[in-house]
């Protein structure tokens, strides 16, 4: 069966997001003052043939640790549907 997962990766809460940064900055130029805090993050969308919704959360876990999120930076979250 073919799952569709969906892994979001983001920076750790830790770490200065300069991304997020430059963002809030520009929108603060443009007047919008309402906006608290912005994080850029990656969204990720696979698609695993998989015996079960639990093998394709282990397979996109591994894909997650070993590849798509540098683990140092940045934490990431899976939701299989």
């Amino acid at each position: 069966m073919t799952y569709s997962v969906q892994v979001k990766v983001m920076p750790l809460k830790e770490l200065l997001d300069p991304q997020g940064k430059a963002v809030m900055g520009g929108l603060q130029n443009l007047g919008i003052r309402s906006v608290n805090d912005v994080r850029i993050g990656k969204n990720i969308y696979l698609q695993i043939e998989a015996g079960s919704a639990e093998e394709a959360k282990k397979i996109a876990e591994e894909a997650g640790q070993k590849l798509l999120a540098n683990p140092v930076m940045e934490y990431f979250e899976i939701s299989v549907n």
